[in-house]
């Protein structure tokens, strides 16, 4: 009786060793495939990081430009509200660009 048990024990710790390989083999397979899915996806963030980088120094071109545009834009439109209050033409008598639209 002893004897049985003794196999039994062997047989089940072996089992179970087993068991430990088998998910041990299936975790190390299944992060070998994540770590080729992040390699890739760490590519695509480099290509994308590299085309991007020109980006940077025209934006901070464009955002000076744009804060000129706003700059004049408050002159213009104090000019529009002195007009519009006085009911005049912004158009002097001579300027051929505005007497077509104003009929």
């Amino acid at each position: 009786m002893r004897t049985l048990l003794i196999v039994l024990t062997a047989a089940e710790i072996l089992l179970f060793i087993g068991a430990l390989a088998l998910f041990i083999h299936w975790i190390a397979s299944s992060l070998r495939r994540t770590s080729a899915s992040l390699a890739k996806v760490a590519f695509g963030v480099r290509a994308i990081e590299t085309q991007a980088a020109p980006i940077g120094p025209g934006v901070t071109k464009i955002n000076g430009q744009l804060a000129t545009i706003a700059g004049a834009l408050e002159g213009v439109a104090a000019l529009a509200e002195q007009v519009g209050a006085n009911g005049e033409s912004p158009a002097g008598p001579g300027d051929a660009r505005l007497q077509g639209r104003e009929r």
